[in-house]
C-alpha cells in the first residue's frame, strides 16, 4: 500500500518544561517557532499533509511530584518526546534546585535517549542533573561567573550562543531560545525548513555568537582593595596601554606581587585586561561615532590598524566594520561618509 504524504514526514514531539520561574517568552516563543516550522514542513509535502511536530508543555503534577503532566490534550500515541527543552529560568540562577523532582525526571528521560536542551537560566537547572559535568556549556554571559562558582565541573564557554553535544544542548541569553529552536529544527526537519522558519520569523539563522553582544564585566568583588584601586585607575586610562610596573607603582605593590594578585583577583593578566578595556572603548566609538576605523585604532593606542582588527575580532568575533554595520546607529545609513573606507 502506498504511503500518504503525511506518512512520509517524521513525527516528532518537542516537550517544553515549565517550572516556577520559567520565562514566558521562551515557552511561547518556542511553541510558535516549532509550530511555524511544522506547518512549513507540512506545506512543502502536500496541502493535506499533517504537521509533523507535536508540541507539549510539561508541568509538575500537584498530586505526584515525581510525575510531569502535559498541557497538550490532542489525541495520538503516548507522549514520547524526542527533546525536552528547559527555557530560561530566573529562579534557577538565584537558588539551588537540586531537590526538585525535575532533576531525577530529566535524568531518566536522558537515559531513555531523549535530548535535553536548556536556555539561559535553564542551564543552571540542567547542570543540577550532573549531565553537564566535564562538558562545555553556555548560558547568559552575565551569569557565567556565578555559574562557574556553582558548577566548577562544567566548562563554561559563554562566548557561544549554542553548544550542541547531540544528546545535550545549551543556549546563551534570554532570547537564545530562537537560536536553539532553529538548531533543533535543522536537526529534525532539515536545513531548508530551518532557513524558511528563520526567514518567516525575521531572525538570523544559527551562527551568531554571544560575544557579539556581551559587555566586558570585570571582577570587582574580590576583596583586594589595592587591585580594585588599580582597576579603577586603568578604566580612567583605557585609551592607552600602561606598563605593569606603572600599574604596580600606582597600587603601591612590587611588580611581581602585583601581577600575582591581579591575576588571582581578575582571572586574567594585566595585558589582556587592558586589551579588553580598549576594545570596549572601540565598540563605543564604532557604535556612536563616525570616526574611521584607522582613527579609532590610533585613539585607543594601536599604531598598527591591522593588529587592532585582529585583536578586535579575537575578542568580539566580528571585524570592526562588520560590528559597525550590525550595531552602529550610522552603520546602515546610506550617506555614511566612511563606509567605503572603514573596511576590515
Amino acid at each position: 500500500m502506498a504511503k500518504s504524504a503525511s506518512d512520509s514526514l517524521p513525527h516528532i514531539e518537542v516537550g517544553l518544561v515549565c517550572d516556577t520561574g520559567t520565562s514566558f517568552a521562551g515557552i511561547h516563543g518556542l511553541t510558535d517557532l516549532f509550530t511555524y516550522a511544522s506547518e512549513l514542513a507540512a506545506k512543502r509535502q502536500s496541502s493535506r499533509a499533517r504537521a509533523p511536530v507535536r508540541i507539549t508543555h510539561w508541568r509538575l503534577n500537584d498530586g505526584d511530584t515525581d510525575v510531569l503532566c502535559t498541557s497538550d490534550s490532542s489525541p495520538g500515541s503516548p507522549h514520547k518526546p524526542a527533546v525536552l527543552i528547559i527555557p530560561g529560568n530566573a529562579r534557577a540562577t538565584q537558588q539551588a534546585l537540586g531537590a526538585s523532582p525535575l532533576i531525577p525526571w530529566l535524568r531518566r528521560h536522558h537515559a531513555d535517549g531523549v535530548v535535553i536542551a536548556a536556555v539561559c537560566g535553564g542551564v543552571f537547572l540542567l547542570a543540577e542533573t550532573g549531565l553537564l559535568a566535564g562538558r562545555q556549556a553556555t548560558t547568559h554571559w552575565a551569569f557565567a561567573d556565578d555559574f562557574s562558582v556553582r558548577f566548577p565541573d562544567v566548562l563554561m564557554e559563554s562566548d557561544h550562543m549554542v553548544i550542541d553535544y547531540g544528546d545535550i544542548v545549551t543556549a546563551g541569553g534570554v532570547l537564545a531560545w530562537a537560536d536553539l529552536g532553529l538548531r533543533l529544527t535543522e536537526r529534525f526537519l532539515g536545513p531548508t525548513i530551518m532557513l524558511e522558519t528563520a526567514r518567516y520569523m525575521l531572525v538570523d539563522p544559527p551562527g551568531r555568537e554571544q560575544r557579539y553582544y556581551s559587555e566586558f564585566d570585570p571582577r570587582t568583588k574580590h576583596g583586594d582593595t589595592a587591585i580594585l584601586k588599580a582597576q579603577q585607575w586603568l578604566w580612567a586610562r583605557r585609551e592607552c596601554p600602561v606598563s605593569v610596573s606603572d600599574i604596580a607603582r600606582y597600587a603601591c605593590l612590587e611588580p611581581r606581587t602585583f601581577l600575582r594578585r591581579f591575576v588571582r583577583a581578575t582571572g586574567m593578566k594585566p595585558s589582556e585586561y587592558q586589551q579588553r578595556l580598549r576594545i570596549t572603548r572601540a565598540r563605543e566609538m564604532l557604535e556612536f561615532s563616525q570616526r574611521r576605523i584607522d582613527e579609532i585604532a590610533s585613539t585607543i593606542g594601536y599604531d598598527d590598524p591591522g593588529r587592532f582588527r585582529r585583536v578586535f575580532r579575537k575578542f568580539i568575533g566580528l571585524t570592526p566594520s562588520d560590528y559597525r554595520r550590525r550595531f552602529s546607529r550610522f552603520g546602515r545609513n546610506e550617506s555614511f561618509p566612511f563606509e567605503g573606507i572603514a573596511s576590515s
